[in-house]
């Protein structure tokens, strides 16, 4: 079985980010030997990186925050990831780059996909984060979504958001195919 976390980017007040990450975490759950699961940023309040040495530091202590070794623990019992982000100012959101800075060797040598939002449909978070992730030693896969301007107006002006998803189905699959090719093979490769 492969294990595939869908990462809600987002922890704003009328947040976006929980409607595609349904959405691309239903698509996951149609296929067969996978597990997704959903991991809500919101479940994890996790304080701003503020230890004395990284978490790539080899033989580092553990962290001793309970929600940090609970979002460790999550990260680390998965074999892939799709990060459901947002654009704020040509990046990703604070809380989801802090939320990837707490966690190291859980993230390496494992897969990762991006559904993302907002300024460009989002593409210069997902840039952003394909640079980060190879830091990460995650392997991030060549697809990914991007949701056009008219699908996230229509959240805020209550129109049909799940009309707007829908037309991204093709694009999903793509990205859903390399994501589990590349999480299977990585995990084979880990074991």
């Amino acid at each position: 079985m492969t294990t595939i976390s869908v990462i809600i980017g987002s922890t704003r007040e009328g947040r976006f980010s929980e409607k595609p990450a349904r959405w691309i975490f239903e698509q996951i759950q149609k296929r067969e030997g996978v597990k997704a699961q959903l991991l809500d940023l919101r479940d994890f309040p996790l304080p701003f990186f503020d230890q004395p040495v990284p978490p790539a530091m080899p033989g580092r202590a553990p962290y001793e925050n309970e929600v940090v070794k609970k979002w460790t623990a999550e990260i680390a019992q998965s074999d892939g990831f799709v990060f459901v982000t947002p654009e704020y100012n040509y990046g990703p959101s604070a809380v989801l780059k802090n939320s990837i800075d707490w966690v190291y060797p859980e993230w390496n040598r494992k897969a990762t996909a991006f559904v993302s939002y907002g300024g460009a449909a989002g593409a210069r978070s997902v840039q952003q984060l394909r640079e980060i992730a190879v830091e990460l030693q995650l392997a991030p896969v060549r697809s990914a979504v991007h949701i056009p301007a008219a699908t996230l107006w229509a959240h805020f002006q209550g129109g049909d958001v799940e009309a707007g998803l829908a037309e991204q189905e093709a694009q999903a699959g793509v990205m859903i195919d390399d994501l589990l090719w590349w999480a299977k093979a990585l995990k084979t490769a880990r074991s």
